[in-house]
């Protein structure tokens, strides 16, 4: 089954409970995983950021109301018990405990008066999960909207454009030395040099196409056979448009290095890298620190 939402998690995490001992975080995690018959890959889906796994995330927002609720307690750092209300409810054998249960309990609508509380409660996603779904659909559009851009440019612009990407990623040293990168060569299906890092212990040569069309396997074999010309070992091909599949394999399946970046991984290290992007709000998401408790 698929991961269960922090609302479905409430009623199992009680019963696992039941017995009236502390459980420790990581014992919750492996009974309510047994519950849900996960498997290790739902185990390891991460969120967007990549910071926390998506259970471990439900898991932690199920226990969090369940505690504005009076239903357990914590006990020690990352430990938890049954409190007597939570006895009382299991006594009851609910069918299910979600949000609308828990609006019983004077506690919870304390808790449930902070602003803007029901966004997620109403999506049954936990707040970060809310925010990230927000973030991501925010830098799609942007992505979109500078892949758009890109394409109505100048190809002295685009040129610029991917010598700025590139340095600001760490190659080429400064943009005075990384001015020879693109347009400079021109021959042999080569578009540019630049160096690998700012010693130039290692070159990489670049081809850079602002196009519409789909580039096949037959574009990346004249580029792979110009650095072997070069004797070369490492190639970047930029696209504002998309690779096939047979090119995405023909790279895959060959001895030289080449770096496929297609429209919409060009926008996101455009983003990434603050390339003809400007921020315009920082939010920081913070937690409590355990450890900082934990040396009383």
């Amino acid at each position: 089954m698929p991961i269960p939402d922090f609302q479905t998690i409430m009623l199992p995490m009680l019963r696992a409970m039941a017995d009236g001992q502390e459980h420790s975080i990581q014992d919750l995690l492996d009974r309510l995983a047994e519950t849900f018959s996960l498997s290790e890959e739902e185990l390891r889906e991460l969120l967007p950021s990549g910071k926390q796994t998506v259970f471990y995330n439900r898991v932690g927002w199920a226990r969090t109301y369940l505690a504005k609720a009076g239903l357990l307690e914590t006990t020690r750092r990352s430990y938890y018990r049954l409190t007597a209300r939570g006895q009382q409810v299991l006594q009851q054998n609910p069918s299910r405990i979600d949000i609308r249960f828990l609006e019983q309990f004077p506690e919870y609508l304390e808790f449930r008066r902070r602003p803007k509380l029901t966004i997620f409660e109403e999506k049954e996603q936990t707040p970060e999960e809310v925010l990230e779904d927000a973030y991501q659909e925010i830098r799609n559009n942007l992505a979109q909207e500078l892949l758009k851009l890109v394409k109505q440019s100048p190809p002295a612009f685009f040129e610029r454009l991917v010598v700025e990407l590139l340095v600001n990623m760490g190659y080429g040293g400064s943009r005075r030395d990384a001015a020879r990168a693109v347009g400079q060569v021109g021959d042999e299906g080569i578009d540019g040099i630049i160096d690998e890092d700012r010693l130039g212990l290692d070159t990489i040569y670049i081809q850079a196409k602002r196009w519409d069309n789909v580039v096949g396997r037959p574009e990346i074999q004249k580029f792979v056979g110009a650095l072997m010309g070069k004797r070369a070992r490492k190639g970047i091909f930029i696209t504002t448009s998309t690779f096939s599949a047979e090119a995405i394999n023909y790279v895959a399946n060959i001895d030289t290095k080449i770096v496929l970046i297609d429209g919409k991984r060009l926008a996101e290290l455009m983003i990434d890298y603050d390339v003809g992007v400007a921020t315009v709000s920082t939010y920081q998401l913070k937690r409590v620190d355990s450890d900082y408790f934990g040396n009383g």
